[in-house]
């Protein structure tokens, strides 16, 4: 049985491999925040006393999994099948990020590098096939870390305080490295959009008050989970009428 050109078989193998990604991600995301160590020596040990299932997260990543399958496909050659690799290891860390993010108002360090490092290797395997990709995703990171690093330091400079933390800037540069130049844009666009939606939402129900600080991380999650789905060209056209107030292609 196929379903998308994909066996079945492919599909149940990416969820059982969702369930047990979930849970190390529960994992994760306890140790970072505590800047301690996620693999050890007596990670096992550890983990034993303090292990509970976290059926929520298993679900959430088997059926991330299964739907990048069902998007990507499954092609012919390792190249061919990059982008849905790449995803596959992003996913999990952007979900780290939402959660430590929301709980925490911090997005760690250590998780940054590990995108960034990712996001790194993957630029060089492009490379090796078509270095123009290569140099878009190197574009993608400064431009999407240089925008959201002058937003940073021009809210310091207007409000006498950090309006977006230094976590998201490094964010944004790292998923660079996954998106590509204009990706970005349209990720740094749409996180304003959904925050600026969620935000006015969270005031409204009172789960914030106005002198709260709501982290942006999550946003940005969420901004690049709809990049990896939706056709650029779909989100451009959306874009551009919010924006331009529906005069765009008038």
């Amino acid at each position: 049985m196929y379903l998308n050109d994909v066996h079945i078989a492919y599909y149940i193998g990416a969820i059982i491999l969702g369930l047990f990604v979930g849970q190390f991600i529960d994992w994760c995301n306890k140790r970072l925040p505590e800047h301690k160590k996620v693999i050890s020596l007596d990670m096992f040990r550890e983990w034993k006393i303090e292990f509970k299932p976290n059926y929520l997260l298993m679900f959430i990543m088997a059926i991330i999994y299964a739907t990048l399958l069902y998007f990507f496909g499954i092609q012919k050659n390792i190249i061919e099948n990059v982008d849905l690799i790449k995803f596959g290891f992003l996913a999990p860390l952007l979900i780290s990020v939402f959660i430590i993010d929301y709980k925490n108002q911090i997005i760690p360090n250590r998780l940054n590098l590990i995108i960034f490092e990712v996001g790194i290797i993957f630029t060089f395997i492009y490379s090796l096939s078509n270095v123009a990709i290569a140099i878009n995703m190197v574009l993608g990171m400064l431009v999407g870390g240089g925008i959201f690093l002058i937003i940073t330091l021009i809210g310091g400079m207007f409000y006498g305080k950090e309006t977006m933390g230094f976590g998201d800037v490094k964010l944004v540069a790292a998923l660079g490295l996954f998106f590509g130049f204009s990706n970005t844009i349209i990720i740094t666009l749409l996180s304003f959009l959904i925050g600026a939606i969620l935000s006015i939402v969270l005031l409204l129900v009172k789960r914030k008050k106005t002198n709260e600080y709501i982290p942006f991380g999550p946003f940005i999650t969420i901004a690049a989970f709809i990049s990896m789905y939706v056709p650029f060209e779909l989100l451009k056209f959306v874009l551009m009428k919010i924006f331009t107030l529906g005069l765009y292609g008038a």
